[in-house]
């Protein structure tokens, strides 16, 4: 598998506090290591299917490698039907659209703010709940709370790749006659219980953006066993034709081209060698950072398979007495450019926070508490253990160093 990775800097020994680059030292790496560096495990492989694109003259409009990556795709997650789009936040879109939503939908604030802005785009009302802070993800007693008259549907987000309560957030949408769908854009490959990621709501999202470990340069797919949703899904990301070209419904332009489907393609032929480098790199923060106090690096849960795109540490000011955005400006000093993923959370941003119909009741305790704790540290294939390792280092460096200035 070919991988771009970059040299790691020569370690120093016996570091302290002035060896920091925030207090003039030089910096750990010689250029930024980032959250979601590009993965592109084969380039002759991609090469080749983009050469056979060219030479077919085929390139948008359900070409052969589009239908060929949703076939892949429906086998990964066992969903009957999966239809590439565009983007996620397209994918999203048509499939709120497809299934009926309107007025009011629960979805948690602690989220990347696609999530909320395609609910909102298409004329709906994103109604915030709160997550467990101990998942991430949503807290399905408070969003029984929520539920009104004006709730047509749930989007859950199975974050950082750890799915939902299903169970839970089934029985509910069930009791309430309430769509059930998922925003699984971190969690392609994961599973519970056995049950993969893609077939656990009426439908699901994903999404192929650059950063994500599986890529199709930008991209998405919808993902559902329901036979009537998929048709309209399917007309509704192609303008809302139907058979003989006749315009059935209202629709969009959210198809895949055959570029983009050629890169998914290529990284879905090597998902279980990303996978088994993700886990690699996983075990190698979980021995760097063990035991050093006020610090968590989250895990799955029982029953729970990832894909450990995401490294996600937690930081416990109280114990370390360095609050996580102080770690934050000494590790970008050091080119270590971890994530705040997801601060503030979407209640408190510009769009959201003075429109008291989205987030009422307030306070929001477990999105607060992680927007201010979570870090997502630097990993893919363009990290290497050694980098880790040396990362690792700086954290406890840096979190015995005192508080940044």
């Amino acid at each position: 598998m070919q991988a771009t990775t970059h040299d790691s800097v020569t370690q120093r020994t016996a570091p302290g506090s002035r060896d920091l680059a925030l207090f003039g030292g030089r910096p750990a790496f010689d250029r930024p290591l980032h959250v979601g560096s590009p993965n592109i495990p084969d380039r002759k492989s991609l090469f080749r299917r983009i050469e056979e694109a060219l030479d077919r003259g085929w390139l948008t409009n359900n070409g052969p490698l589009v239908r060929e990556f949703e076939e892949r795709l429906r086998e990964l997650t066992g969903a009957a039907h999966v239809l590439a789009t565009s983007s996620g936040t397209a994918a999203l879109e048509v499939l709120v659209r497809a299934r009926g939503l309107s007025g009011e939908v629960i979805v948690p604030s602690f989220t990347y703010v696609a999530t909320v802005h395609a609910l909102q785009w298409q004329g709906m009302t994103p109604v915030f709940a709160d997550v467990d802070p101990d998942t991430g993800t949503l807290d399905p007693g408070h969003v029984e709370q929520l539920i009104t008259p004006r709730t047509s549907g749930i989007v859950g987000v199975h974050l950082w790749g750890r799915p939902c309560r299903t169970d839970a957030l089934r029985r509910i949408a069930d009791e309430h006659g309430l769509a059930l769908l998922y925003d699984a854009a971190h969690a392609l490959g994961s599973a519970v219980d056995g049950r993969p990621v893609g077939g656990l709501g009426d439908g699901e999202i994903f999404s192929f953006h650059a950063t994500k470990f599986i890529n199709a340069f930008e991209g998405g797919a919808v993902a559902t066993s329901d036979p009537a949703l998929a048709e309209t899904v399917d007309r509704m990301r192609n303008f809302g034709f139907g058979p003989g070209r006749e315009v059935l419904t209202h629709g969009t332009n959210a198809k895949m081209n055959e570029i983009s489907a050629a890169m998914g393609l290529t990284a879905l032929e090597h998902i279980d060698e990303i996978i088994a480098a993700n886990v690699l790199r996983f075990e190698h923060y979980r021995a760097g950072l063990a035991g050093l106090p006020g610090v968590r690096l989250r895990t799955p849960g029982a029953g729970e398979r990832s894909n450990h795109q995401y490294v996600v540490m937690e930081i416990d000011s109280a114990v370390t007495g360095t609050g996580r955005d102080q770690l934050l400006r000494l590790l970008h000093a050091e080119n270590i450019v971890a994530q705040k993923y997801f601060h503030p959370g979407c209640h408190r941003m510009r769009p959201y926070a003075l429109r008291s119909e989205t987030h009422q009741p307030l306070p929001l305790p477990g999105t607060e508490q992680l927007a201010e704790r979570v870090l997502v540290l630097p990993s893919g294939l363009a990290v290497t253990p050694a980098d880790v390792d040396r990362i690792c280092e700086v954290v406890r460096l840096a979190l015995t160093a005192g508080p940044a200035h």
